[in-house]
């Protein structure tokens, strides 16, 4: 199982609260964590860039992609080797490149035509003489037939994939048809630039479609160490079974393949270790599942081939709106037999607060489901003036020896062991004793402003105090 949360705040916050959740069946991860590249990634800086990349259907777009460094030679290849003449005929590299395994990435596809079109030139050596090994290897080696198929079908790395499409707008109107000439000239970009969060969904495409390139190499030096030490080892018991002169000829036994197992002690470069996000997983748990984009989602759906979900999102946190319903949105990902329950009891926020919370998010979203609060904490809403700040934070630590606070609002504050300096987005999904809400009116009239102040009043169980 996997559970995905909005931020590694988060997370902890779950390990603390269901340690069990650490088990071996689980994996814990944001949707940073999914993609190499996640760790360093910026925000985007132009929301319109941003809603491009949102309508791209990656899988589709890294799929047109690889089809564009997938074409066989058009003309037929004569080679000259030490035993014959050998033939590729037009139609043949046409019908080996077709016949690529879809399910397979573009790096993983090459290595398995390529072993194709050496089993069929290896096939026309008629020589009994010359072992089919021999002649791999001296294919292997031939620079017209390997230089041909490596610009017919080149490695790829899936991070340069994604930098050729923004940086190559001939290579973007191809795989991406349904952009306009305006749309692409805004996503170009330098290749040199750095990741943002918006490019993500397409690298994670990127890495399932296009391969690892790293993984691929070192499998064929990994390949490359083992056949040698089996051709070595292959001498000396042709070498041992030649001059055995036993009664029983004992040394036959080492053709037998455990005995070349147990003698082939082979110092090989281990495998590389499983990526163990990339799935797949039998059920994901998505929480604060109203921000996620369609490129987004299908991130986790590559994951979950069996669409057995556990969704928990509320449209009234919803940073950038969320007008359709969880019926419509799931629907249009492919996602079937949903059943929704409405949460209508808020056990965490005291009512002191929602009276100042949900008018707030109301006047923004008229039809936000706004929970009722069970439960009085018997504290009232405080309001004061920035400035107060530290003199508001010192105050209740001293008034409580336990527990703890959030700074919402003010990134000059400096977070400590009991006391968190978070944006609203950063403190989604978590809970505090006390929020100090600073300035609330910074985050602006529109939507997203009003769910910030909704998310950031809501994250206290006890106090909440409003600084302007």
């Amino acid at each position: 199982m996997l559970l995905v949360g909005p931020n590694a705040h988060y997370l902890s916050y779950v390990e603390d609260v269901l340690p069990s959740l650490g088990e071996d069946t689980v994996r814990l991860c944001t949707l940073r964590d999914l993609v190499p590249e996640g760790a360093t990634a910026t925000a985007e800086p132009d929301p319109r860039v941003a809603r491009l990349k949102e309508t791209l259907d990656p899988t589709a777009v890294l799929d047109a992609v690889a089809k564009q460094f997938e074409r066989p030679p058009q003309h037929a290849m004569r080679l000259e080797s030490p035993w014959a003449d050998l033939w590729m005929s037009r139609e043949e590299w046409a019908e080996l490149f077709s016949r690529a395994d879809p399910a397979a990435s573009h790096d993983e596809a090459r290595d398995e035509v390529w072993e194709e079109i050496l089993e069929l030139l290896v096939d026309q050596v008629d020589d009994e003489e010359v072992p089919p090994h021999v002649v791999r290897r001296w294919l292997r080696q031939d620079e017209e037939l390997t230089g041909t198929f490596v610009r017919a079908w080149p490695l790829l790395s899936p991070t340069w994939a994604v930098a050729r499409l923004w940086s190559s707008p001939e290579l973007l109107q191809r795989c991406a048809p349904e952009l306009g000439p305006d749309d692409i000239a805004l996503l170009q970009r330098d290749v040199a630039a750095p990741w943002t969060d918006s490019d993500l969904p397409l690298l994670d495409a990127a890495y399932r479609r296009i391969g690892d390139p790293d993984s691929v190499r070192a499998r064929h030096r990994r390949e490359a160490v083992i056949a040698a030490a089996q051709e070595q080892m292959a001498h000396v018991v042709d070498h041992l079974i030649e001059d055995d002169d036993s009664e029983m000829k004992v040394m036959s036994i080492l053709r037998g393949q455990d005995a070349r197992n147990v003698l082939l002690g082979v110092d090989a470069p281990p495998a590389l270790t499983p990526d163990e996000l990339a799935g797949p997983f039998g059920h994901i748990v998505v929480d604060e599942a109203q921000e996620l984009s369609d490129a987004q989602w299908r991130m986790l759906l590559a994951r979950c081939s069996s669409r057995s979900f556990t969704i928990v999102g509320d449209r009234a946190q919803a940073r950038h709106g969320f007008t359709e319903s969880w019926e419509a949105r799931l629907a249009r990902l492919g996602i079937r037999d949903i059943r929704i329950a409405h949460l209508g009891v808020n056990y965490r926020t005291p009512s002191e607060v929602m009276e100042v919370a949900a008018p707030a998010v109301l006047a923004a979203i008229p039809d936000a489901n706004v929970p009722t609060s069970v439960r009085e904490s018997g504290v009232p809403v405080r309001l004061g003036d920035a400035a107060s700040l530290s003199t508001v934070v010192d105050d209740w630590l001293d008034a409580h020896p336990e527990g703890v606070a959030c700074v919402i609002g003010d990134p000059a504050y400096v977070g400590t062991a009991r006391v968190r300096s978070l944006t609203p987005e950063g403190a989604k999904g978590l809970e505090f004793d006390l929020v100090a809400l600073v300035r609330p009116e910074q985050f602006g009239d529109d939507v997203t402003g009003a769910v910030d102040r909704y998310v950031a009043m809501t994250r206290t169980t006890r106090e909440l105090v409003i600084l302007r």
